[in-house]
């Protein structure tokens, strides 16, 4: 998104004989914003771009995802088919469902957040991964509880095991609705 951006701003500045200088991420109203100074023929700039840079998880950033995962958890959790994986479902395969989410995550959030700017905010990567995923399982595990379908006391492993299969989608859902601006 940054690049098509930054490649149609350079387009422009071909066609109208505008020079864009280096950018710089600057702290813009409590937000980093990538700012491209453009700048004419002697190099006067004469303007600034501003790109918005989701690098930080911030407490707007744990809603999104809050609401995301629930959208995805709260039909998912109804289903018996997701009860009944979580019976006959190895272990294995749980903790393979896990890493399949984490990796689908990191993934995207890198390629939508920090692909140009992963430099400098790992420990922010790793955050909003992490974060996201364990948001994920709180909220999933908050919805079976309420419907009666993690046998707490009785069998944790059942709850777990049902609880990691149903923020496989939630997980997805609380990180695509973290890209919402």
């Amino acid at each position: 998104m940054l690049i098509k951006f930054l490649y149609s701003l350079r387009q422009r500045a071909m066609e109208q004989k505008i020079e864009i200088k280096e950018t710089a991420i600057k702290r813009i109203g409590g937000y980093l914003h990538r700012v491209v100074p453009i700048a004419d023929k002697s190099g006067e700039i004469i303007s600034y771009a501003l790109k918005p840079l989701m690098l930080e998880f911030k407490p707007r950033d744990i809603m999104q995802v809050v609401v995301g995962a629930a959208l995805l958890a709260i039909p998912v959790s109804l289903t018996e088919e997701a009860w009944t994986l979580g019976e006959l479902l190895p272990k294995l395969n749980i903790a393979l469902i896990a890493m399949l989410s984490l990796l689908f995550i990191s993934v995207f959030v890198y390629f939508n957040f920090y692909k140009v700017t992963l430099k400098g905010y790992v420990l922010e990567f790793v955050k909003r991964v992490i974060g996201t995923y364990l948001i994920s399982l709180l909220i999933v595990s908050l919805i079976l509880t309420l419907i009666q379908k993690c046998p707490w006391g009785i069998d944790n492993a059942l709850a777990i095991k049902r609880i990691v299969i149903v923020a496989f989608p939630a997980a997805m859902g609380g990180t695509l609705s973290d890209t919402i601006k």
